[in-house]
């Protein structure tokens, strides 16, 4: 093979006999609240339901690939009382460098994928754990088929787009700042007679913005998925401001195009495009058409840290512990979902095929346009 696992290879039979006795876990992608509760979820059940030995994974692949293997043994005396408060992951991420094409520093790229399979087999492990979104999860469990690692996918996205679950780790807690965020927008906006525009993530799928601008009062919601016309836009904040008050809000997913059908964002070095700022076009916009005063705000990483919320603590812990219940059961190519108020599995190849974007005849859609908030172009 190159680098040295070859002969920690077992077959899937081999696999279901030997036993089990140490665990990996890892976050790849971005940060987001309520990792450190399915870290803590996991090593608790795997010490204490199993008698496992558990190490975390540090900054997702990348710390398999390093020699010495970037690892640190979790213990229960690691997760003191505020452990599940924490935002971000103790075991650190990074969401970019896919390991089948690793970008190196003379501008190459090589495959690297061995080295993370050789780094799994040299530990001695018998199953991992990665807490990561669609594109994370695709890229672990191809290393996983290639290499014979026994994985299990615990869903994290603040977007909520992996399609087979009802929530991911990360999405309440975005959804509740976002609507924090409305709330402490709407008095300044009274006091000044603004138009107040809020940019929140939502890379391609737009979650937070339709929850959020729900809870939050928003007078519109403009998503990726619904076409949005200016001239509709501005008779919405006209009749707002006739008819009940002097302000208005807006709020809008970083995915949303501008009615000429562009996306805004911005090239970034390691050569990916970057959305953010269409807000700051849309608000143009609307002060141009309109003569009232408007103000932008951008949320960005505002959305991903910080204390979780309750929901996402339970999700969290349930997701972690189903995962570990998973690997004691043997039952691999997994991916620990949320459905009809319970937690269960699906195949991980099922559940990250389709992308979960809004759905344009769901109740929330409907439910937008029953309050009489736009929402786009039927």
């Amino acid at each position: 093979m190159g680098f040295g696992y070859s002969n920690f290879l077992r077959s899937p039979e081999e696999t279901k006999l030997k036993n089990i006795n140490k665990i990996g876990v890892l976050t790849s992608g971005g940060d987001c609240a309520g990792l450190n509760a399915a870290i803590r979820a996991i090593t608790f059940r795997a010490i204490n339901g199993f008698r496992w030995d558990v190490f975390g994974i540090k900054y997702g692949t990348q710390g398999l690939m390093e020699r010495p293997i970037n690892t640190n043994r979790l213990d229960l005396d690691l997760f003191t009382g505020d452990f599940l408060r924490r935002g971000g992951t103790i075991l650190g991420s990074i969401n970019r460098g896919d390991p089948f094409a690793f970008p190196m520093s003379d501008g190459t790229v090589l495959d690297r994928s061995e080295e993370i399979i050789s780094g799994y087999h040299q530990l001695g492990l018998d199953a991992i754990i990665a807490i990561g979104g669609d594109g994370s999860l695709a890229i672990l469990r191809r290393l996983a088929q290639q290499g014979n690692m026994n994985l299990i996918g615990i869903p994290k996205t603040i977007d909520n787009d992996v399609g087979r679950t009802e929530y991911s780790i990360g999405y309440a807690t975005a959804v509740d700042v976002a609507t924090e965020a409305l709330d402490r927008l709407q008095p300044t906006a009274a006091s000044h007679d603004r138009v107040m525009v809020l940019e929140v993530m939502g890379r391609d799928a737009g979650h937070i913005a339709l929850s959020a601008g729900i809870a939050g009062g928003a007078d519109a919601i403009l998503l990726p998925e619904i076409k949005w016309d200016l001239t509709s836009l501005i008779q919405k904040l006209n009749e707002v401001r006739v008819a009940t008050r002097n302000f208005a809000l807006v709020i809008v997913a970083e995915a949303a195009r501008l009615p000429t059908g562009e996306l805004v964002g911005r090239d970034r070095t390691h050569g990916e495009y970057r959305l953010g700022g269409v807000a700051h076009e849309i608000g143009r916009l609307i002060e141009e058409a309109t003569n009232i005063e408007t103000r932008v705000t951008v949320l960005g990483h505002v959305q991903r840290g910080g204390v979780p919320n309750a929901s996402d603590r339970l999700y969290a812990s349930a997701f972690g512990v189903k995962a570990v219940d998973l690997i004691a059961e043997k039952k691999f190519d997994r991916l620990v979902v949320w459905s009809d108020r319970e937690c269960g599995d699906v195949s991980l190849e099922d559940g990250i095929r389709d992308y979960r974007t809004v759905d344009l005849n769901g109740t929330l859609v409907r439910t937008a346009r029953g309050l009489g908030i736009y929402i786009g172009d039927n």
